[in-house]
């Protein structure tokens, strides 16, 4: 079960370039919009198997007032390898310590987490439960007045538990 996160917990987005964006508190990146973060262990097949989803799911809500994202448990040559041309499409955090996927409180990756602008994750999920997945999305939809997409869509997998946050 997800848990109510540290604002002083530093997330560092992915740099592609030497002036990129640095680390700051997870409080500084809400201080505009929400965050929906799929968070994904690169060196396991279930999040390969959801990547393509996660990237669906994460796109829908591309014009929403939320800032998508994909967290990752690795150093940024590893997360680059993982995502590919992915890494410059959406906003990436580097989580090699595993400490947003403790601070978050998960247990199991892949998850998909709503983290409201008060810094409270309202819903969250485990493992890949399209029906959780899409509650997950609603409640992002409700909040930013927005449309939900279809959570199962065409090609995502069969419902699998995930494997264990930290590794």
């Amino acid at each position: 079960m997800a848990s109510t996160p540290s604002p002083d917990l530093i997330l560092e987005p992915l740099s592609l370039e030497a002036d990129g964006f640095p680390a700051r508190p997870l409080s500084e990146w809400l201080t505009t919009f929400h965050l929906a973060s799929v968070v994904l262990d690169p060196y396991t097949n279930e999040s390969s198997w959801i990547l393509k989803t996660a990237t669906r799911v994460l796109q829908a809500f591309s014009g929403a007032a939320v800032r998508t994202n994909l967290i990752v448990t690795a150093g940024a040559d590893d997360a680059k390898a993982f995502l590919g041309p992915l890494a410059k499409e959406f906003l990436v955090f580097t989580d090699p310590d595993r400490a947003a996927v403790k601070s978050f409180g998960l247990k199991t990756l892949p998850a998909f987490v709503f983290v409201r602008s008060d810094g409270t994750i309202p819903v969250a999920t485990e493992g890949w439960n399209p029906n959780e997945w899409r509650a997950v999305a609603k409640a992002i939809a409700d909040v930013t007045s927005w449309t939900a997409p279809a959570i199962p869509g065409l090609g995502d997998p069969t419902a699998f538990a995930g494997t264990p946050a930290l590794g």
